[in-house]
């Protein structure tokens, strides 16, 4: 394996990942999957391990860990393209990192993205770190975006993360927090293609999983009820719903179980369908709207914290794209800086449902430039 250069593989079963190492191995690298154990059944009733198991079944936010399953599909590719298969368990990092940040957010009335959080502490952290102290010279994964090596001013290499090709399918808005250092040991092989040639090369490289839907849900997690998962482990009081205009609605179930610009699941009547707008957490209250174009549904005007950049800090008053949730289009936005950790960004033109806890996301045309939470 020493001859060529070695890449590890964070093979999850899907058609991405596993498409993502037949291609790698066509290019002559030494490849190694690796499907990484990060939630089951084991965890029982979603405590840390040891958590006893007897309430799981009766916990209507489950529809069942298919990581058994998964795993087997991702043995069964590395069979077919006759690669070394290991599984690693970070189950209980993956709690400590993500599942509790994702229970801290929702209780602290934010709407967090436990996938940003899964690439930043797990993937491209303790994947990553773990696999370069085992020797390896890369790692890969099924993500649909790019990376392109450029010389700067210093001849150095310069890594620039880019949109994948496929709009539909880009995930670079998750991987807004990697920086040089780990973009020069990460590799994007699907990040060129379209999801139908993906479709087609899993085919012709004969995958059994070729025709395997894509995942849905939480990362690594997969899908569940969310609302009934938070009502499981956050306690909350009802109160008062409000309409922008004053009038009482109905009683909402606790503040933390709505989503800023949510409609669905409210529960009300009336001259529907209401819209959230904002949480008065003061009053209790939830305020809603039933016009989708309430001034106080869009805003124009917010901040950010916790900001990361992929190159170096840029020079402001910085002119970008910016987005604020996945597949949310990047609008023409004025990024001005408050502190180093804290930026104020101003949209050409208002946007619908600003939502604290969620990621916003800067771009200069393809390329990501950083991001941050939204305050």
């Amino acid at each position: 394996m020493r001859a060529k250069k070695t890449v590890i593989v964070a093979m999850s079963g899907g058609v991405d990942s596993s498409v993502s190492a037949a291609l790698l191995k066509e290019q002559g690298f030494g490849v190694i999957g690796v499907f990484m154990k990060n939630w089951s059944e084991d965890f029982g009733n979603w405590g840390p391990p040891g958590t006893p198991r007897d309430k799981a079944k009766n916990e209507p936010w489950r529809t069942g860990c298919t990581w058994a399953e998964d795993s087997e599909d991702a043995r069964k590719v590395a069979q077919v393209l006759d690669i070394p298969f290991y599984i690693w368990n970070f189950e209980k990092e993956y709690y400590d990192k993500v599942v509790e940040y994702f229970l801290r957010e929702y209780a602290a009335n934010r709407t967090p993205n436990p996938d940003v959080m899964c690439n930043s502490e797990i993937k491209f952290k303790l994947f990553l770190n773990k696999a370069l102290s085992l020797g390896a010279d890369y790692v890969a994964t099924g993500h649909y975006a790019r990376i392109q090596e450029t010389e700067n001013s210093k001849q150095k290499t310069d890594y620039r993360l880019l949109k994948g090709i496929d709009p539909a399918k880009d995930q670079s808005y998750f991987l807004y927090t990697l920086k040089q250092k780990q973009l020069s040991k990460i590799l994007f092989p699907i990040g060129e293609y379209i999801k139908s040639e993906v479709r087609e090369l899993a085919r012709k490289f004969g995958l059994p999983n070729a025709e395997k839907k894509d995942s849905q849900g939480i990362c690594f997690i997969g899908k569940i009820n969310v609302q009934q998962f938070l009502k499981a482990k956050i306690p909350a009081r009802v109160g008062e719903i409000v309409s922008t205009s004053g009038q009482s609605l109905g009683q909402h179930e606790g503040l933390p179980f709505y989503t800023i610009g949510q409609r669905q699941g409210i529960k009300i009547g009336g001259s529907g369908p209401y819209y959230v707008v904002r949480k008065d957490t003061t009053q209790n209250q939830l305020l809603v709207t039933n016009d989708s174009n309430d001034k106080q549904l869009w805003q124009q005007k917010f901040e950010v914290v916790d900001v990361t950049w992929v190159n170096q800090t840029p020079h402001f008053l910085l002119k970008a794209g910016v987005t604020i949730r996945y597949h949310h289009p990047d609008y023409p936005a004025t990024i001005e800086q408050i502190t180093d950790n804290k930026l104020k960004i101003i949209f050409d033109k208002p946007q619908r449902a600003i939502t604290p806890g969620q990621s916003a996301v800067f771009y200069n045309g393809d390329e990501l430039l950083g991001g941050g939470i939204i305050e």
